[in-house]
Protein backbone atom coordinates (compact mmCIF):
# COMPACT_ATOMS: atom_id res chain seq x y z
CA UNK A 1 0.00 0.00 0.00
CA UNK A 2 2.95 2.27 0.79
CA UNK A 3 4.21 1.61 -3.01
CA UNK A 4 0.56 2.16 -4.37
CA UNK A 5 0.22 5.63 -2.66
CA UNK A 6 3.68 6.82 -3.55
CA UNK A 7 2.74 6.19 -6.83
CA UNK A 8 -0.68 7.70 -6.83
CA UNK A 9 1.34 10.74 -5.67
CA UNK A 10 2.26 11.11 -9.21
CA UNK A 11 0.16 13.06 -11.24
CA UNK A 12 -2.56 13.14 -8.42
CA UNK A 13 -6.06 15.07 -8.90
CA UNK A 14 -7.64 17.09 -6.37
CA UNK A 15 -10.28 14.41 -6.55
CA UNK A 16 -7.94 11.76 -5.11
CA UNK A 17 -7.76 10.23 -8.68
CA UNK A 18 -4.44 10.27 -10.66
CA UNK A 19 -3.88 12.04 -14.15
CA UNK A 20 -0.73 10.79 -15.60
CA UNK A 21 -0.63 10.59 -19.74
CA UNK A 22 1.66 8.23 -21.50
CA UNK A 23 5.05 9.67 -22.14
CA UNK A 24 4.62 12.67 -19.96
CA UNK A 25 6.88 13.78 -17.46
CA UNK A 26 4.37 12.35 -14.50
CA UNK A 27 4.44 8.86 -16.10
CA UNK A 28 8.66 9.13 -16.74
CA UNK A 29 8.46 10.29 -13.10
CA UNK A 30 6.49 6.88 -12.16
CA UNK A 31 9.07 4.78 -14.54
CA UNK A 32 11.99 6.64 -12.29
CA UNK A 33 10.40 5.06 -9.02
CA UNK A 34 9.75 1.94 -10.21
CA UNK A 35 13.81 1.74 -11.26
CA UNK A 36 14.26 3.09 -7.95
CA UNK A 37 12.14 0.38 -6.31
CA UNK A 38 14.07 -2.76 -8.70
CA UNK A 39 17.36 -1.19 -8.25
CA UNK A 40 16.97 -1.60 -4.15
CA UNK A 41 15.87 -5.90 -5.19
CA UNK A 42 18.94 -5.92 -7.37
CA UNK A 43 16.68 -5.54 -10.96
CA UNK A 44 17.92 -3.77 -13.71
CA UNK A 45 15.81 -1.46 -15.48
CA UNK A 46 15.48 -0.83 -19.31
CA UNK A 47 13.21 0.74 -21.80
CA UNK A 48 13.08 -0.61 -25.63
CA UNK A 49 12.05 1.77 -28.64
CA UNK A 50 8.45 1.98 -28.57
CA UNK A 51 8.58 3.64 -24.62
CA UNK A 52 7.71 -0.16 -22.84
CA UNK A 53 9.46 -0.41 -19.20
CA UNK A 54 11.38 -3.26 -18.25
CA UNK A 55 12.83 -4.61 -14.24
CA UNK A 56 14.75 -7.91 -14.76
CA UNK A 57 15.73 -10.02 -12.05
CA UNK A 58 18.21 -12.35 -13.81
CA UNK A 59 18.09 -15.09 -11.85
CA UNK A 60 18.80 -17.68 -14.25
CA UNK A 61 18.65 -18.50 -18.35
CA UNK A 62 16.26 -18.41 -21.20
CA UNK A 63 13.13 -16.87 -21.93
CA UNK A 64 11.75 -14.38 -18.73
CA UNK A 65 8.26 -15.14 -17.13
CA UNK A 66 6.65 -11.79 -17.58
CA UNK A 67 4.28 -9.67 -14.99
CA UNK A 68 2.82 -6.43 -15.53
CA UNK A 69 0.71 -3.74 -16.85
CA UNK A 70 1.00 -0.25 -17.19
CA UNK A 71 1.35 2.98 -15.41
CA UNK A 72 -0.67 5.72 -17.68
CA UNK A 73 -4.05 6.77 -16.48
CA UNK A 74 -7.03 8.58 -17.93
CA UNK A 75 -7.36 11.86 -17.10
CA UNK A 76 -9.54 11.70 -14.19
CA UNK A 77 -8.49 8.11 -13.81
CA UNK A 78 -7.76 5.73 -10.65
CA UNK A 79 -5.19 4.74 -8.34
CA UNK A 80 -5.23 1.26 -9.40
CA UNK A 81 -6.02 0.96 -12.78
CA UNK A 82 -3.06 -0.53 -14.14
CA UNK A 83 -0.66 0.70 -11.47
CA UNK A 84 -1.75 -2.53 -8.92
CA UNK A 85 -0.60 -4.56 -11.81
CA UNK A 86 2.83 -3.43 -12.14
CA UNK A 87 3.51 -2.96 -8.56
CA UNK A 88 1.65 -6.18 -7.67
CA UNK A 89 4.41 -7.73 -9.93
CA UNK A 90 7.29 -5.71 -8.11
CA UNK A 91 6.40 -7.01 -4.41
CA UNK A 92 5.81 -10.67 -6.28
CA UNK A 93 9.20 -10.64 -7.10
CA UNK A 94 10.24 -9.00 -3.45
CA UNK A 95 8.70 -12.23 -1.94
CA UNK A 96 10.02 -14.81 -3.90
CA UNK A 97 13.40 -13.55 -3.32
CA UNK A 98 12.63 -13.43 0.30
CA UNK A 99 11.25 -17.15 0.27
CA UNK A 100 14.69 -18.12 -1.42
CA UNK A 101 13.15 -19.59 -4.14
CA UNK A 102 15.74 -19.68 -6.62
CA UNK A 103 14.08 -19.47 -10.18
CA UNK A 104 15.31 -21.75 -13.47
CA UNK A 105 14.56 -18.09 -15.65
CA UNK A 106 14.28 -14.45 -15.43
CA UNK A 107 11.65 -12.92 -14.58
CA UNK A 108 10.87 -9.72 -15.52
CA UNK A 109 8.21 -6.65 -14.67
CA UNK A 110 6.79 -4.57 -17.19
CA UNK A 111 4.98 -1.38 -17.53
CA UNK A 112 3.61 -1.42 -21.03
CA UNK A 113 3.27 2.21 -22.92
CA UNK A 114 0.23 3.85 -23.52
CA UNK A 115 -2.39 1.18 -22.21
CA UNK A 116 -5.04 3.87 -21.99
CA UNK A 117 -4.92 5.75 -25.29
CA UNK A 118 -6.03 8.78 -24.01
CA UNK A 119 -3.58 10.81 -25.29
CA UNK A 120 -2.24 8.99 -28.25
CA UNK A 121 -5.11 6.91 -30.09
CA UNK A 122 -5.41 3.64 -29.93
CA UNK A 123 -4.22 2.31 -26.57
CA UNK A 124 -2.29 -1.09 -25.75
CA UNK A 125 0.29 0.70 -28.21
CA UNK A 126 3.42 -0.29 -26.21
CA UNK A 127 2.17 -3.83 -25.80
CA UNK A 128 1.03 -4.28 -29.35
CA UNK A 129 4.87 -3.28 -30.81
CA UNK A 130 6.22 -5.27 -28.89
CA UNK A 131 3.95 -8.22 -29.12
CA UNK A 132 4.35 -7.96 -33.49
CA UNK A 133 0.68 -6.65 -33.76
CA UNK A 134 1.56 -3.45 -35.35
CA UNK A 135 5.19 -1.83 -36.69
CA UNK A 136 7.27 1.10 -34.76
CA UNK A 137 6.86 3.17 -37.88
CA UNK A 138 3.06 3.08 -37.59
CA UNK A 139 2.66 4.90 -34.29
CA UNK A 140 5.83 7.22 -34.40
CA UNK A 141 3.57 9.78 -36.72
CA UNK A 142 0.17 9.69 -33.98
CA UNK A 143 -0.08 12.95 -32.48
CA UNK A 144 -2.28 14.15 -29.40
CA UNK A 145 -4.45 16.63 -28.92
CA UNK A 146 -1.74 19.22 -28.61
CA UNK A 147 0.06 18.03 -32.07
CA UNK A 148 2.78 16.24 -29.91
CA UNK A 149 3.60 12.74 -32.02
CA UNK A 150 4.20 9.78 -30.03
CA UNK A 151 7.95 10.05 -31.27
CA UNK A 152 8.40 13.47 -29.93
CA UNK A 153 7.37 12.15 -26.76
CA UNK A 154 9.25 9.33 -26.80
CA UNK A 155 12.21 11.67 -27.21
CA UNK A 156 11.53 13.53 -24.27
CA UNK A 157 10.43 10.82 -21.91
CA UNK A 158 14.15 9.22 -22.95
CA UNK A 159 15.57 12.26 -22.19
CA UNK A 160 13.87 12.64 -18.83
CA UNK A 161 15.30 9.09 -18.14
CA UNK A 162 18.53 9.17 -19.62
CA UNK A 163 20.21 6.87 -16.98
CA UNK A 164 18.03 3.71 -17.77
CA UNK A 165 19.60 1.94 -20.61
CA UNK A 166 17.78 1.32 -23.61
CA UNK A 167 17.01 -2.98 -24.81
CA UNK A 168 16.05 -4.78 -28.16
CA UNK A 169 12.18 -4.35 -29.03
CA UNK A 170 9.88 -7.62 -28.69
CA UNK A 171 11.15 -10.92 -27.52
CA UNK A 172 9.28 -14.26 -26.65
CA UNK A 173 8.49 -14.71 -23.09
CA UNK A 174 8.09 -18.39 -21.45
CA UNK A 175 4.77 -16.68 -20.03
CA UNK A 176 3.05 -13.96 -19.36
CA UNK A 177 0.70 -12.86 -16.24
CA UNK A 178 -1.40 -10.00 -15.59
CA UNK A 179 -3.16 -8.47 -12.33
CA UNK A 180 -5.53 -6.03 -12.69
CA UNK A 181 -8.64 -4.50 -11.10
CA UNK A 182 -11.69 -6.02 -12.51
CA UNK A 183 -13.29 -2.68 -13.33
CA UNK A 184 -16.28 -3.83 -13.21
CA UNK A 185 -18.68 -5.54 -10.08
CA UNK A 186 -19.36 -9.40 -10.52
CA UNK A 187 -16.38 -10.05 -8.17
CA UNK A 188 -17.65 -7.35 -5.51
CA UNK A 189 -21.36 -8.61 -5.88
CA UNK A 190 -20.14 -12.47 -5.48
CA UNK A 191 -17.99 -10.93 -2.20
CA UNK A 192 -15.01 -13.17 -4.14
CA UNK A 193 -11.31 -11.59 -3.81
CA UNK A 194 -9.62 -13.25 -7.06
CA UNK A 195 -11.31 -13.92 -10.42
CA UNK A 196 -9.65 -15.78 -12.91
CA UNK A 197 -9.90 -14.32 -16.91
CA UNK A 198 -11.25 -17.26 -19.10
CA UNK A 199 -10.61 -13.95 -22.12
CA UNK A 200 -11.01 -11.11 -22.91
CA UNK A 201 -13.96 -9.49 -25.36
CA UNK A 202 -13.21 -7.90 -28.80
CA UNK A 203 -12.95 -4.60 -29.48
CA UNK A 204 -12.76 -2.24 -32.65
CA UNK A 205 -12.34 1.43 -32.45
CA UNK A 206 -12.87 3.74 -35.00
CA UNK A 207 -12.33 7.92 -35.90
CA UNK A 208 -14.80 9.47 -37.93
CA UNK A 209 -14.04 12.46 -39.72
CA UNK A 210 -17.57 14.86 -40.70
CA UNK A 211 -16.14 17.63 -43.42
CA UNK A 212 -18.45 20.53 -43.76
CA UNK A 213 -18.05 24.35 -44.08
CA UNK A 214 -17.88 27.17 -41.56
CA UNK A 215 -20.62 29.95 -42.39
CA UNK A 216 -22.02 32.75 -40.62
CA UNK A 217 -24.67 31.68 -37.90
CA UNK A 218 -26.83 34.82 -38.49
CA UNK A 219 -26.71 34.85 -42.12
CA UNK A 220 -26.61 31.63 -43.88
CA UNK A 221 -29.32 30.17 -44.33
CA UNK A 222 -30.41 26.26 -43.55
CA UNK A 223 -30.24 25.33 -47.60
CA UNK A 224 -27.41 26.67 -47.69
CA UNK A 225 -25.28 24.99 -44.76
CA UNK A 226 -22.86 22.17 -44.87
CA UNK A 227 -23.19 21.73 -40.81
CA UNK A 228 -20.90 19.18 -39.66
CA UNK A 229 -22.21 19.27 -35.91
CA UNK A 230 -25.50 18.47 -36.97
CA UNK A 231 -24.82 15.42 -39.57
CA UNK A 232 -22.23 13.97 -37.00
CA UNK A 233 -24.61 14.29 -34.08
CA UNK A 234 -27.11 12.59 -36.74
CA UNK A 235 -24.43 9.46 -37.17
CA UNK A 236 -24.45 9.18 -33.72
CA UNK A 237 -28.20 8.60 -32.84
CA UNK A 238 -28.32 6.39 -36.01
CA UNK A 239 -25.39 4.59 -34.84
CA UNK A 240 -27.27 3.68 -31.44
CA UNK A 241 -29.92 2.36 -33.16
CA UNK A 242 -27.76 0.35 -35.68
CA UNK A 243 -25.93 -1.32 -32.52
CA UNK A 244 -28.96 -1.46 -30.13
CA UNK A 245 -29.65 -4.66 -28.73
CA UNK A 246 -32.01 -5.65 -26.28
CA UNK A 247 -30.14 -8.03 -24.84
CA UNK A 248 -27.44 -4.91 -23.86
CA UNK A 249 -24.73 -7.06 -24.61
CA UNK A 250 -23.65 -4.55 -27.45
CA UNK A 251 -20.94 -2.12 -25.71
CA UNK A 252 -21.04 1.43 -27.68
CA UNK A 253 -19.32 3.95 -26.77
CA UNK A 254 -18.40 7.69 -28.65
CA UNK A 255 -16.37 8.99 -25.69
CA UNK A 256 -14.78 11.62 -27.99
CA UNK A 257 -16.17 14.84 -29.75
CA UNK A 258 -14.41 17.74 -31.47
CA UNK A 259 -15.53 20.54 -33.07
CA UNK A 260 -14.33 22.81 -35.11
CA UNK A 261 -14.12 25.76 -35.07
CA UNK A 262 -15.98 25.94 -31.86
CA UNK A 263 -17.26 29.30 -31.75
CA UNK A 264 -20.79 30.01 -30.82
CA UNK A 265 -21.97 31.60 -34.15
CA UNK A 266 -19.92 30.25 -36.49
CA UNK A 267 -21.60 26.90 -38.29
CA UNK A 268 -18.92 24.05 -37.91
CA UNK A 269 -16.69 23.30 -40.90
CA UNK A 270 -15.54 19.78 -38.85
CA UNK A 271 -16.34 17.22 -36.34
CA UNK A 272 -14.14 14.48 -35.58
CA UNK A 273 -15.52 11.70 -33.02
CA UNK A 274 -14.20 8.17 -31.46
CA UNK A 275 -16.28 4.97 -31.69
CA UNK A 276 -15.37 2.06 -29.27
CA UNK A 277 -17.66 -1.13 -30.16
CA UNK A 278 -17.21 -3.99 -28.05
CA UNK A 279 -18.91 -7.71 -28.04
CA UNK A 280 -17.72 -10.64 -26.74
CA UNK A 281 -18.92 -13.17 -29.92
CA UNK A 282 -16.35 -11.72 -32.63
CA UNK A 283 -18.34 -12.78 -35.96
CA UNK A 284 -20.87 -10.74 -34.55
CA UNK A 285 -18.70 -7.57 -33.42
CA UNK A 286 -17.72 -8.23 -37.20
CA UNK A 287 -20.96 -7.92 -38.35
CA UNK A 288 -21.44 -4.29 -36.17
CA UNK A 289 -18.20 -3.14 -37.60
CA UNK A 290 -19.44 -3.24 -40.44
CA UNK A 291 -22.54 -1.15 -40.15
CA UNK A 292 -20.34 1.76 -39.11
CA UNK A 293 -19.09 3.08 -42.06
CA UNK A 294 -22.60 2.67 -43.98
CA UNK A 295 -24.68 4.13 -41.56
CA UNK A 296 -22.38 7.59 -41.25
CA UNK A 297 -22.64 7.59 -44.72
CA UNK A 298 -26.23 8.01 -44.82
CA UNK A 299 -26.55 10.32 -42.72
CA UNK A 300 -24.00 12.79 -44.28
CA UNK A 301 -26.38 14.80 -45.92
CA UNK A 302 -24.26 17.73 -47.63
CA UNK A 303 -21.38 16.63 -45.79
CA UNK A 304 -18.28 14.55 -46.62
CA UNK A 305 -17.47 11.54 -44.12
CA UNK A 306 -14.51 9.61 -43.76
CA UNK A 307 -14.59 6.36 -41.23
CA UNK A 308 -11.28 4.94 -40.19
CA UNK A 309 -10.89 1.50 -38.44
CA UNK A 310 -8.08 2.29 -35.96
CA UNK A 311 -8.26 -1.08 -34.62
CA UNK A 312 -9.97 -4.39 -34.79
CA UNK A 313 -8.95 -7.01 -31.95
CA UNK A 314 -11.32 -9.84 -31.97
CA UNK A 315 -12.61 -12.09 -28.52
CA UNK A 316 -9.86 -13.85 -27.40
CA UNK A 317 -9.24 -16.98 -24.16
CA UNK A 318 -6.62 -17.55 -22.23
CA UNK A 319 -4.80 -20.87 -22.34
CA UNK A 320 -6.64 -23.57 -20.12
CA UNK A 321 -3.46 -24.54 -18.23
CA UNK A 322 -2.37 -21.31 -17.19
CA UNK A 323 -5.63 -20.78 -16.03
CA UNK A 324 -5.67 -23.97 -13.85
CA UNK A 325 -2.70 -22.24 -12.38
CA UNK A 326 -4.18 -19.80 -11.09
CA UNK A 327 -6.81 -21.68 -9.74
CA UNK A 328 -4.94 -24.24 -8.04
CA UNK A 329 -2.99 -21.08 -6.12
CA UNK A 330 -5.70 -19.39 -5.52
CA UNK A 331 -7.12 -22.97 -3.59
CA UNK A 332 -3.43 -23.84 -2.07
CA UNK A 333 -4.09 -20.05 0.19
CA UNK A 334 -7.65 -20.77 0.52
CA UNK A 335 -8.85 -17.85 -1.42
CA UNK A 336 -12.43 -18.22 -3.57
CA UNK A 337 -12.37 -17.69 -6.95
CA UNK A 338 -14.05 -17.83 -10.19
CA UNK A 339 -13.86 -17.54 -14.15
CA UNK A 340 -14.99 -14.20 -15.43
CA UNK A 341 -14.41 -12.32 -18.83
CA UNK A 342 -13.03 -9.62 -19.25
CA UNK A 343 -15.29 -6.39 -20.56
CA UNK A 344 -12.31 -4.24 -20.58
CA UNK A 345 -9.31 -4.57 -23.36
CA UNK A 346 -5.92 -5.13 -21.25
CA UNK A 347 -2.42 -5.61 -22.40
CA UNK A 348 -2.76 -9.00 -22.52
CA UNK A 349 -4.15 -8.97 -25.32
CA UNK A 350 -1.11 -8.68 -27.29
CA UNK A 351 0.66 -10.85 -25.77
CA UNK A 352 -1.35 -14.09 -25.64
CA UNK A 353 -0.69 -14.59 -29.74
CA UNK A 354 3.23 -15.23 -28.55
CA UNK A 355 3.34 -16.82 -25.63
CA UNK A 356 0.85 -18.31 -22.85
CA UNK A 357 -0.62 -15.60 -20.80
CA UNK A 358 -3.46 -15.38 -18.34
CA UNK A 359 -4.80 -12.98 -15.95
CA UNK A 360 -6.67 -12.47 -12.32
CA UNK A 361 -8.60 -9.98 -11.45
CA UNK A 362 -9.55 -8.18 -7.88
CA UNK A 363 -13.23 -6.39 -6.94
CA UNK A 364 -13.49 -2.81 -8.16
CA UNK A 365 -16.05 -1.24 -5.03
CA UNK A 366 -18.76 -0.43 -6.90
CA UNK A 367 -17.57 -1.50 -10.44
CA UNK A 368 -16.50 2.26 -10.67
CA UNK A 369 -13.00 2.47 -12.75
CA UNK A 370 -11.88 4.74 -14.98
CA UNK A 371 -12.57 7.60 -12.11
CA UNK A 372 -11.42 9.06 -9.68
CA UNK A 373 -13.85 7.07 -7.24
CA UNK A 374 -12.12 4.01 -8.16
CA UNK A 375 -11.23 1.99 -4.86
CA UNK A 376 -9.94 -2.08 -4.31
CA UNK A 377 -9.82 -3.28 -0.47
CA UNK A 378 -6.52 -3.55 0.67
CA UNK A 379 -7.20 -6.99 1.72
CA UNK A 380 -8.60 -8.13 -2.35
CA UNK A 381 -5.01 -6.45 -2.93
CA UNK A 382 -3.22 -8.40 -0.70
CA UNK A 383 -5.33 -11.47 -1.96
CA UNK A 384 -4.23 -10.60 -5.74
CA UNK A 385 -0.36 -10.56 -5.07
CA UNK A 386 -0.22 -13.47 -3.24
CA UNK A 387 -2.11 -15.69 -5.96
CA UNK A 388 0.39 -13.87 -8.38
CA UNK A 389 3.33 -14.49 -6.24
CA UNK A 390 2.54 -17.85 -6.25
CA UNK A 391 2.10 -18.29 -9.83
CA UNK A 392 5.58 -16.86 -10.64
CA UNK A 393 7.47 -18.51 -8.08
CA UNK A 394 5.91 -21.26 -9.78
CA UNK A 395 6.43 -20.27 -13.24
CA UNK A 396 10.23 -19.19 -12.82
CA UNK A 397 10.93 -22.95 -11.29
CA UNK A 398 9.03 -24.91 -13.94
CA UNK A 399 10.82 -27.78 -16.23
CA UNK A 400 8.48 -27.89 -19.18
CA UNK A 401 5.63 -25.93 -20.85
CA UNK A 402 3.96 -23.06 -18.55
Amino acid sequence: MSRLMAMARIGATAAGGVDRAALSAEDAAAQALMAQWGAELGLSASRDAAGNFFLRWQAGEGAPVLSGSHLDSQPTGGRYDGVYGVIAALEAVQAIQQAGVMPRRPVEIVAWMNEEGSRFAPGMMGAAVYGGARALADILPVRDKHGMSVQDALAATSAALREVPQRTLGGVPYAYVEAHIEQGPELEREHCPIGIVSGIQGKHTFRVTVRGEASHAGTSTRAERRDALLAATAMVQALAQALHDDADIVKFTVGRFDVTPSAPSVVASQVVFSIDLRHPDSEELRRLSGLVAPTCLAQSGACAVEVERLSAADSLTFPAALRDRLAAAARRLELPARGLISAAGHDARYLHPICPSAMLFVPSRGGITHNEAEFTEPADLYAGARVLADVLAELATLEGRP
